[in-house]
């Protein structure tokens, strides 16, 4: 029996000699797999991309592929096709994106346009419209400021002076508007002080009517 301890007692040496060297071997193992989990860059899908918009407020509407739209559509911060619009597209300021598999038959007057599509129809864009490499623009554009890249398809005719001369009056208006509301707001300011300036005037008249009153009972 103490024979069969000693085997048991070096059947576990060798035991826990392997085991010590087979966990020895599996930290360099490990470490190369790390390596290569985190030399392969993670790649953001578009949904993923489009998820983070709306959950940071960027985008307030969204027309997905095999999706079909018709009618009049505004939106205020921005609006992706990826489906099919048709109609009229407007926005005070906003953006609109065309996907590449987005098509839009429609009268477009936005902020800023970014073409990856089809679009059918004019483009106004305050700002700028961007054409991508995949865009097909089937129209005439007016924006002051116009980017398109190789490989894009347009046609139509292309207005950006007569778009910036009207950014320019629309600013020159808006800043004869700050300044008028300005000087009205001095003017009532400055009639404010003259009221109070007469009221304190009527004041000291009575108190001073009032001593001659006082004055002349005395006597």
């Amino acid at each position: 029996m103490i024979r069969m301890g000693r085997g048991s007692r070096s059947e576990s040496g060798e035991t826990n000699e392997y085991q010590t060297n087979g966990s020895s071997s599996t930290p360099a193992y490990n470490y190369g797999s790390t390596e290569s989990q985190q030399a392969t860059p993670r790649v953001v899908t578009d949904s993923e991309s489009i998820a983070r918009d709306i959950k940071e407020g960027r985008l307030s509407g969204f027309v997905g592929h095999g999706t079909v739209l018709t009618g009049e559509t505004h939106f205020q911060m921005m609006l992706r096709v990826d489906g099919h619009l048709t109609g009229t597209v407007t926005s005070d300021g906003g953006t609109l994106i065309v996907g590449t598999n987005g098509q839009v038959d429609a009268n477009v007057s936005v902020g800023v346009a970014t073409v990856n599509g089809v679009v059918n129809g004019d483009v106004i864009a305050s700002e700028k419209i961007h054409l991508g490499r995949t865009a097909r623009v089937m129209g005439n554009v007016a924006t002051p400021r116009l980017v398109i890249e190789e490989g894009a398809l347009f046609e139509g005719g292309c207005t950006m002076m007569k778009a910036r001369e009207d950014m320019e009056s629309e600013a020159t208006a808006a800043a004869q508007e700050q300044y008028r509301a300005a000087e009205t707001s001095s003017y009532q300011s400055s009639v404010t002080d003259t009221d109070d300036d007469d009221d304190d005037e009527l004041l000291s008249m009575t108190d001073d009517e009032e001593e001659e009153e006082a004055e002349a009972v005395s006597v």
